[in-house]
């Protein structure tokens, strides 16, 4: 991941790879149930996209969480049950 990264475009992509991963999704799953393509789901997750906000919505939505959730930072020790 780039460490340059806008904090919330890094907070966008981390969010969203730890969800992602707690709900034991591949990239790949994700992307069908978005209906994106896995490499764009993987160049979000590297903060290498600068996504629009339906399809923020549409990430949250599959991830069965709120727009607000895969924007907030949350320190390590403070990210909250799925």
């Amino acid at each position: 991941m780039n460490k340059n990264l806008p904090p919330l475009q890094k907070t966008l992509s981390q969010n969203l790879r730890r969800q992602r991963r707690g709900m034991g999704l591949s990239q790949e799953e994700l992307a069908h149930r978005c209906g994106l393509h896995r490499t764009y789901i993987g160049s979000v997750e590297r903060g290498e996209r600068n996504i629009t906000l339906n399809t923020l919505e549409t990430l949250a939505t599959a991830l069965k969480t709120s727009v607000v959730h895969l924007l907030t930072f949350y320190e390590p020790q403070q990210m909250p049950e799925k």
